[in-house]
């Protein structure tokens, strides 16, 4: 059965489906980026906050800023903005329908329904998911690159912005130039101190335009820090089709997650916000414990054996935890490497946040594939996994597993596995990537000195001795017996 506003009756009884009156939504977040993560995790949330019987005026209104957009606006239009998320366990199952959308804006080279949106009262919260890479932050500086083409374009060109950025200046510009008061801009990417990186994005190109909107910015509008979690896969034909042939439900959107569900937020908004609290989110003064937690642990965690697995020919996330040498390469690393640059959080110790990690990445329901673990390693190595190699060196610790592991990105990024096949391109930024894991194989140093992912850190004689000893390891001896050596020590 199609997904519809008419249907929704109709559905399978296990479907949970909108307790709350639909009719009565009014859209006070305008989201942009409807991802799967943003549908499973914030939206997630949100629809539970409608289903206890308020927040009418909290619905999600969509955007979008890629051309990809417009194909997920026609098929949610369809659907009356309905979706469903499927949380899938070890054995257990529930589909629910999220019916919090108000609606979608069209999507516009030059994003001008977005920045119209952005004028209308009722929107007190403008949020992004719109992934690691697309904050314009150099890995050498740590900080915003304002020298990014399309920020500069957008600089040259305020009225007509390329980059979400953009979009959300000349939103806050019509909304001082009425005299109103300003949207809260809330961050919902997996970046350490998420609300701050956006805040340096929105206040950087405004600057760029006109300095007195750069400081009304930066003295009125919030910009909350947040830790999200939650495995959400790619969304397959197969998964799709499950849904349909067990539900009888036809949804041209459909989401997958695990039952593990976190959002940990800093109380800091500038025209209210949804009672969160009622429905799990944590709410604190600072979220940095949290955010270093699950950012080196988890993320770090997902890249430690993501590119191992690949070179192993392994193809799902349950499956390396399987395999001995992976799981134990993750073992050893986190509890060796990355605990000492953690800090324990109320509720979890390292020790129980690794055990955490063990069950859900092992989770055979959810299917996440090595594939994705292993997608966009230019931009997620230099906030999962370097930060933690600096502070290590920093303290005057051993950096041998997480050597190993940008080895085995170095290696996985040459395009050829260990019997020759191809490995297909798997970053925005492979061309390069497969250049500089060609001239490393001769020339280690090659690798680190891709100074946007390493900064400093590739400086260091510590970790070059170790990464060149490692890639060595790797191209004589293969990934397998690598591993080995490196567990046996």
């Amino acid at each position: 059965m199609k997904l519809t506003s008419q249907t929704l009756s109709q559905l399978d009884a296990r479907i949970a489906v909108p307790s709350y009156d639909r009719s009565g939504l009014k859209p006070g977040i305008l989201h942009i980026g409807l991802g799967n993560f943003h549908r499973a995790h914030q939206g997630f949330y949100l629809n539970r906050l409608l289903n206890a019987g308020s927040s009418l005026d909290w619905g999600i209104l969509g955007a979008g800023v890629m051309p990809t957009d417009a194909a997920m606006r026609a098929d949610l239009e369809a659907q009356d903005w309905l979706y469903s998320v499927t949380e899938q366990g070890a054995g257990t199952e529930a589909v629910h329908v999220s019916g919090l959308m108000t609606g979608f804006l069209p999507v516009e080279d030059g994003h001008g329904p977005i920045i119209a949106a952005m004028k209308n009262p009722d929107v007190r919260i403008v949020s992004l998911t719109v992934t690691e890479g697309g904050y314009y932050v150099s890995a050498e500086t740590g900080g915003f690159n304002p020298n990014s083409p399309d920020i500069l374009a957008d600089i040259a060109n305020p009225e007509h912005p390329k980059t979400v950025f953009g979009a959300i200046v000349a939103g806050l510009r019509g909304r001082r130039d009425a005299g109103m008061v300003p949207f809260t801009v809330m961050s919902c990417d997996n970046l350490p101190h998420n609300g701050n990186v956006t805040r340096s994005a929105v206040v950087g190109v405004a600057r760029g335009q006109e300095a007195g909107l750069a400081d009304w910015i930066d003295e009125n509008v919030a910009f909350p820090n947040a830790m999200v979690d939650r495995i959400t896969p790619a969304t397959t034909p197969e998964r799709a089709a499950g849904l349909a042939g067990e539900y009888g439900l036809e949804d041209a959107r459909p989401v997958f997650c695990e039952p593990f569900l976190q959002w940990v937020l800093e109380d800091k908004f500038t025209a209210g916000r949804p009672a969160y609290e009622e429905v799990g989110v944590q709410i604190v003064e600072d979220v940095t414990p949290y955010e270093h937690m699950k950012i080196r642990m988890l993320n770090g965690g997902h890249a430690i054996i993501a590119y191992p697995s690949a070179l192993l020919g392994l193809t799902f996330a349950h499956e390396a935890m399987a395999d001995p040498l992976v799981s134990a390469f993750f073992d050893k690393v986190e509890k060796e490497e990355i605990y000492p640059v953690v800090e324990p959080v109320p509720g979890a110790t390292q020790p129980e946040y690794h055990a955490a990690l063990r069950e859900r990445f092992a989770n055979p329901a959810i299917r996440d594939t090595i594939d994705r673990l292993c997608f966009d390693g230019f931009n997620r190595q230099p906030k999962f996994i370097v930060p933690s190699v600096a502070e290590n060196l920093a303290q005057g610790r051993a950096v041998t597993g997480l050597a190993l592991e940008s080895a085995l990105w170095c290696r996985y990024c040459y395009g050829e596995g260990e019997q020759h096949q191809p490995i297909a391109a798997n970053d925005p930024s492979w061309a390069r990537l497969t250049a500089c894991a060609r001239d490393a194989r001769v020339r280690p140093d090659a690798w680190l000195e891709m100074r946007d992912v390493y900064g400093e850190v590739g400086q260091s004689s510590v970790f070059r001795e170790a990464f060149a000893a490692a890639l060595d390891d790797l191209w004589n001896n293969g990934c397998a017996a690598t591993l080995q050596a490196y567990l046996d020590t």
